[in-house]
């Protein structure tokens, strides 16, 4: 099995939504459909604005998918969503979120539907020094594999290229698996050298210092 790991870039965007579509959530996973939006907006944006644009597409599942297609896709012209794609034999079958923690409006667990706002609005902190990675969907046939930690090894070594003085992560303080767990495990962020600085609700705020 031959892991590579690519930006994602306007070049490989079909390789997002491909994922998304195809293989992201083929096990039921209720956090279908995503695309990776939500990190951008207020709980009243994805509401509101994501809701009803669903509405005029016709409603229901249908609806909020191209909904949530048609934000992720604006996104990621507008070079304001950033991330990586782990591909296996060239077919991408995972995919990191992780972008300057300044253009995330929100980080850590959430359920995108409700306007609760106690875990998830973080420090945003300085522009430039924190490289925030938010969330991880591994296909289910490939989690286990290394994919997770190959994009977390790439995710620290761009950062610290890219002048970052910290990565900071997300994880969720619990004792069983939850779909939640978007945000990574605490135990492969301790295994890479990240350490906790605080806490918000169950959400911790881990944080790796770079070279």
């Amino acid at each position: 099995m031959q892991i590579t790991i690519q930006k994602l870039t306007l070049s490989n965007g079909a390789d997002f939504f491909d994922f998304f579509d195809n293989r992201a959530f083929s096990d039921g996973s209720p956090n279908a459909p995503c695309y990776c939006n939500a990190f951008y907006l207020t709980p009243q944006e994805v509401c509101d604005g994501i809701g009803a644009r669903a509405d005029a597409l016709g409603g229901g599942l249908t609806g909020m998918t191209q909904a949530l297609r048609e934000s992720a896709q604006e996104l990621i012209e507008k070079g304001i969503m950033q991330g990586y794609l782990a591909y296996v034999d060239g077919v991408a079958m995972g995919w990191c979120h992780a972008n300057d923690r300044q253009n995330f409006v929100r980080a850590g667990s959430f359920i995108p539907y409700e306007k609760r706002d106690e875990d998830y609005y973080i420090s945003n902190g300085q522009p430039g020094k924190v490289k925030s990675l938010v969330c991880f969907e591994i296909a289910p046939e490939y989690r286990g594999k290394g994919l997770a930690k190959a994009l977390l090894h790439r995710v620290c070594e761009d950062a610290a290229n890219d002048g970052f003085a910290f990565v900071g992560v997300y994880p969720r303080r619990t004792e069983s698996y939850s779909v939640l767990d978007f945000t990574g495990p605490m135990e492969m962020y301790r295994h890479f050298g990240f350490q906790e600085t605080e806490r918000h609700g169950n959400t911790v705020v881990m944080r790796k210092k770079l070279p």
